[in-house]
């Protein structure tokens, strides 16, 4: 059972080893996670862009190319391209994203003829170990979908449970998160959770067990859900969060990483392969997860 990042660097190096595509690789953060996911033999790179422009980012924090592939491409846009070409050809297993506009680098992930699409809802999935839980979160989607239907929950839904099991949670824990634990018609995510929890009790959403509403504090604490006397299979052991919306699922994410002792990685999943679209706040830590992370689903 993985409960932290050091079950899960652990699992990762048990199975193969798989192979990441940089889209404009010379991006200093991102060139030192891809130097610690070889030397920790997370997964090996394949550097994509302005091989001068990687070379000296390189020469700076010390970083050995003989021991990666380098494919000379200048221009941005065709450097996000190539990269994501090298992922539909299987060339390489998953792509990330070094030091080019998020929208470019998307577009070329969304590319008809070598993008990554399946004609599924791309969603993001955030793993996070937090100080004092025995178990990893996820939280989902705090990057990519800002407001989500009922139907568009349901794919978040399922992308998160994807992720989970190539963690290793076989029957991941979910819990739609909303402000209250009843079903308020005033309250249109109160709505959508309890469907969602419907659906799963029907077998429409399987791989899982969903149980919602629930509040945060009665999704994660087992006392606070003995106090509110709310009960079912994931009051107080979530595994998965679903927030209603990318502000709430923001301000989650942004709260942990920034007032809490936690470690975390996020990908992009609901296409062929995983991508990795981390922020250039993140830290070099969590850039380096999001690699690892992004390894195990393409191992699963």
């Amino acid at each position: 059972m993985v409960k932290n990042f050091d079950d899960l660097l652990a699992k990762v190096k048990s199975g193969q080893i798989k192979k990441v595509a940089v889209a404009v690789a010379q991006d200093e953060p991102v060139l030192e996670a891809v130097k610690a996911a070889q030397e920790q033999g997370i997964a090996e790179a394949i550097l994509v862009g302005d091989e001068s422009a990687i070379k000296k980012v390189a020469d700076k924090i010390g970083m050995d190319l003989t021991k990666f592939e380098i494919l000379h491409e200048p221009n941005d846009i065709k450097a996000a391209l190539k990269a994501v070409e090298l992922v539909s050809k299987g060339q390489a297993n998953m792509v990330m994203k070094g030091l080019v506009d998020t929208a470019n680098f998307l577009r070329a992930v969304l590319n008809k003829e070598v993008g990554l699409r399946t004609g599924r809802l791309m969603s993001h999935v955030a793993v996070f170990e937090i100080k004092g839980f025995d178990r990893l979160i996820f939280l989902t989607d705090a990057a990519f979908n800002m407001y989500p239907d009922l139907k568009a929950k349901i794919d978040i839904l399922n992308n998160a449970v994807e992720v989970a099991h190539a963690v290793g949670i076989d029957t991941p824990k979910v819990a739609p998160v909303c402000a209250v634990e009843v079903v308020n018609p005033d309250m249109p995510a109160t709505i959508d959770a309890s469907i969602l929890s419907k659906m799963n009790d029907r077998g429409q959403i399987k791989g899982c067990i969903v149980d919602g509403p629930l509040a945060l504090d009665n999704a994660i604490s087992e006392e606070a859900a003995k106090h509110k006397k709310v009960g079912g299979p994931v009051a107080g052991k979530a595994d998965i969060l679903l927030l209603p919306n990318i502000d709430a699922a923001n301000v989650m994410y942004k709260t942990l990483t920034y007032t809490s002792e936690s470690r975390n990685g996020g990908i992009l999943v609901g296409t062929s392969a995983p991508v990795i679209l981390t922020s250039r706040a993140d830290s070099f830590e969590t850039k380096t997860y999001s690699i690892a992370l992004a390894a195990l689903v393409a191992q699963k």
